[in-house]
């Protein structure tokens, strides 16, 4: 007796795992772009704005909580993963404000959009990643909103033992909200580095 096993990935993984790539590799050009500007002089050296720390210490805690929401819908604990899944969005709001905040402190030391290279690039690359922050929570309101409608019980017991599908949706967020998390703190060490 053959036993044959589907070892294929779920084409939403496959493309979510495409379209990080393409984004990898789009802030891989950026920076490039940025150290290659900043090699070419006439570069403006600014005080990297504290709210920059803070949102990125926000973004840690978003991801941390969005693994207890994620543990908290394995163990179908509906109530704890809509917490964890609204203090994630709360979070991810908080980061925007924070970026908001910070790009403040930048035009309040003369650090403007159009200036110099030196601060272009940053607002410039920081609002891009923004952009992709917020693409993540649309999605994150998307599933908090699904999770309050209530399936009958039999579609429940259902979904829970035999659905290969039942936790594709929260696995898909968690990949995509871990991956510009760890963009951001890539690009807030690169910023630091190369400021």
């Amino acid at each position: 007796m053959v036993t044959e096993y589907n070892s294929r990935v779920h084409p939403k993984k496959f493309a979510l795992w495409t379209g990080c790539g393409s984004i990898t590799m789009m802030f891989a050009g950026l920076t490039s772009a940025y150290m290659v500007r900043r090699a070419q002089g006439d570069w403006v050296q600014f005080k990297f704005p504290e709210m920059f720390n803070y949102s990125t210490w926000v973004v840690v805690l978003s991801s941390i909580v969005l693994v207890l929401a994620y543990l908290a819908y394995r163990k179908q604990k509906i109530v704890a993963y809509r917490v964890g899944l609204f203090l994630t969005l709360v979070l991810g709001c908080l980061f925007g404000y924070l970026q908001y905040l910070g790009w403040q402190d930048m035009t309040n030391i003369g650090v403007e959009l159009t200036g110099n290279p030196s601060g272009s690039f940053v607002y410039l690359i920081s609002g891009i990643h923004l952009a992709h922050i917020a693409g993540g929570l649309v999605f994150m309101l998307a599933m908090f909103v699904k999770s309050f409608f209530k399936k009958d019980p039999v579609q429940s017991l259902l979904d829970s033992t035999i659905n290969p599908e039942r936790f594709l949706g929260i696995e898909l967020l968690s990949t995509y909200w871990h991956f510009v998390g760890v963009l951001w703190i890539y690009l807030f060490f690169f910023f630091q580095y190369y400021r």
